[in-house]
């Protein structure tokens, strides 16, 4: 049985915990982004987005490694030989779209759509889960009753802020 946090949608970047899909154009921008910095590999690109949007947008290779083929279509990427890897490269007319970009960087936008603190937010998550891993382990029965009771009121509290807020938007203006 998987524990608390690993089944579908509870993983780190999961809808569970805040994370968000990007569009296809948000990755091809944050690509050519990285390759503009240095050549890559897909899966150092995935780690790379992660890690740079704190862990809120963490795009599978069904997304990262279409996309690298789509610009290389395109002629702005090409890959280049590196002891058996597939190095991506961005090319004369891909360092070009590069420099035209503006704005912040697609990653940067991750943290900014989450309101801004998501990272702490999902850390407390966490540590609230390893609290309850323990209270289950170590708890006396009644520790776990209580534990339990407590996890249910924090549950309805967190709906009935987003109620709250939802309220605030439909209320009529003046």
């Amino acid at each position: 049985m998987n524990s608390p946090g690993f089944g579908a949608g509870f993983g780190p970047g999961g809808p569970f915990l805040g994370g968000r899909k990007r569009g296809r154009g948000d990755t091809r921008a944050a690509i050519v982004a990285l390759l503009a910095e240095q050549p890559m590999h897909g899966y150092q690109i995935m780690r790379e987005l992660g890690q740079r949007s704190g862990g809120e947008w963490r795009p599978s290779p069904g997304s990262v490694y279409p996309t690298l083929q789509q610009l290389e279509d395109e002629e702005l990427v090409e890959q280049q030989a590196d002891t058996g890897k597939r190095i991506f490269a961005l090319t004369a007319a891909g360092r070009t779209l590069a420099e035209q970009a503006t704005g912040e960087a697609p990653w940067e936008q991750a943290d900014a759509e989450a309101g801004g603190d998501s990272s702490a937010l999902h850390d407390l998550a966490y540590q609230v889960l390893g609290a309850t891993e323990q209270v289950v382990r170590a708890g006396t029965p009644e520790q776990v009753r209580q534990a339990r009771a407590l996890l249910k009121e924090t549950r309805r509290g967190l709906y009935r802020l987003l109620a709250e807020a939802d309220e605030d938007e439909a209320a009529p203006t003046a």
